[in-house]
């Protein structure tokens, strides 16, 4: 799920509210319970919102609404799987500058592996 890019590099409560299909107070509540949703504020001291922190809301937004997640269980899914979400960014941002030679490689360790975990899926049963 991605929201609609605006080349800024911050966003207002209400900008991020359109892009997201979420309503202002939802955000608000949001960081209450997400304890890495931590807009930044102005001097005015309005929030104001990067790319990540939408991209975050997101994902959130996604666990709740669509995987049907509680907001306790939203939170253990995203402490537990932190660590692999990273690595899909990192990997996400690299795919672009692979040559088609290194992902005809990825994509024969994607099949070897997938073959190694039928194998292991067999030993335990």
């Amino acid at each position: 799920m991605q929201a609609k890019q605006i080349k800024k590099l911050y966003y207002s409560i209400g900008e991020v509210s359109d892009l997201t299909g979420l309503k202002q107070y939802v955000l608000r509540y949001w960081e209450t319970e997400f304890p890495h949703l931590k807009p930044n504020k102005n001097s005015a001291g309005n929030r104001i919102y990067r790319q990540n922190d939408i991209d975050n809301l997101l994902e959130i937004k996604k666990l709740l609404h669509e995987e049907k997640f509680t907001i306790k269980g939203a939170k253990q899914y995203l402490k537990t799987h932190k660590e692999e979400r990273q690595v899909q960014k990192s990997i996400k941002k690299v795919l672009p500058m692979l040559s088609q030679d290194e992902l005809q490689v990825l994509k024969k360790l994607k099949i070897g592996l997938a073959d190694l975990l039928k194998d292991i899926d067999q030993i335990n049963d």
